[in-house]
């Protein structure tokens, strides 16, 4: 299994316009919620237990969050947690409301991302490696820790690695 570094340094390969990440700090966010949202219904029971689809996806992410490290393990579980709260509120309305809100988010993130691409010149991650999908709101937690001066080492490391994989063949 790749490593955080690994894995957020081979998508950073494919977003190092500034004009592509700050599309992805409203993008991503709006897809992961959306998604969440659509996910929110139906409710079933499990021994007495409220689940949603969008429940145990939450909890699968978290859980291969976990195995890349504990401390964004912990920020995306209670990211997640937050949206969880917001997409039950949502599925609670009605199916038009919850389904407009859903779609459009979902729509209207997936636009600000291939605007970003746009800019960037290349294709998403995903397209290359499905695990992109998820990797994609870690890379946003990242962006945002390290504009805090938080996680600096990591930083370097990516860096490092980016520059390493973008340079030119040597003849």
């Amino acid at each position: 299994m790749k490593s955080l570094t690994e894995h957020l340094s081979n998508y950073a390969c494919y977003h190092r316009d500034s004009r592509n990440i700050l599309t992805h700090m409203f993008g991503i966010p709006m897809i992961v919620v959306a998604i969440v949202i659509l996910l929110s219904r139906p409710t079933f029971s499990l021994l007495g237990l409220p689940l949603t689809p969008a429940l145990l996806l939450s909890i699968a992410a978290v859980i291969f969050y976990f195995r890349l490290s504990k401390l964004f393990a912990a920020v995306m579980a209670f990211l997640l947690l937050l949206c969880l709260i917001v997409g039950e509120q949502i599925a609670m309305q009605s199916t038009a409301q919850w389904l407009i809100t859903g779609i459009g988010l979902f729509v209207v993130g997936w636009i600000f991302q291939f605007i970003g691409h746009y800019y960037e010149g290349r294709k998403p991650a995903f397209v290359d490696d499905i695990i992109g999908l998820l990797i994609g709101p870690l890379f946003v937690v990242a962006e945002v820790l390290f504009a805090l001066g938080l996680c600096s080492s990591l930083q370097q490391a990516i860096e490092q690695r980016v520059a390493q994989q973008m340079a030119p063949p040597k003849p």
